[in-house]
């Protein structure tokens, strides 16, 4: 029977530094987080479909932009795009394993449609391409778990 000596106690771990296997505590966090900015960004964007498909006055009239759209069709689309984001985010706090995935897919579209809508409100648009940024960045870096 051979005597193996004890394994050698780790030495201090450099502060910012993250070992393998070791996980990233922000995308960690950041997941769950990114699980629910999409569940809020979802019903915003139902909010913000319904506004836009009840009245024609809710966001600006744009004149001469090549994505110009009626602002009722603006309405279908960030009501159909906030469903799916909210359902999405729903699945990513459920650590299903599809919405991951699919939270990335469904974060850039936002992010480009967002980025299209800027004219009609930009301060909003703005806000949910630094959103969709982040939800992007946390589901490609973190680890999946469920978490409700």
């Amino acid at each position: 029977m051979a005597h193996s000596a004890p394994a050698p106690a780790p030495g201090p771990v450099p502060a910012g530094s993250v070992g393998q296997g070791d996980v990233n505590p922000w995308a960690a966090g950041g997941i769950m987080f990114a699980g629910v900015l999409l569940l809020v960004d979802g019903v915003l964007g139902v909010i913000k479909g319904i506004s836009g498909i009840a009245s024609d006055d809710v966001y600006a009239h744009v004149r001469n932009y090549t994505f110009k759209f009626d602002v009722t069709s603006w309405g279908w689309i960030h009501l159909v795009l906030g469903i799916v984001l909210g359902v999405v985010g729903w699945g990513i706090l459920k650590g299903a394993d599809w919405a991951r995935a699919t939270g990335v897919v469904i974060a850039a579209i936002s992010l480009i449609i967002n980025f299209i809508w800027l004219p009609y409100q930009p301060v909003w648009a703005l806000v949910s391409v630094a959103i969709d940024g982040f939800v992007i960045w946390a589901l490609c870096t973190g680890e999946s778990k469920a978490f409700i």
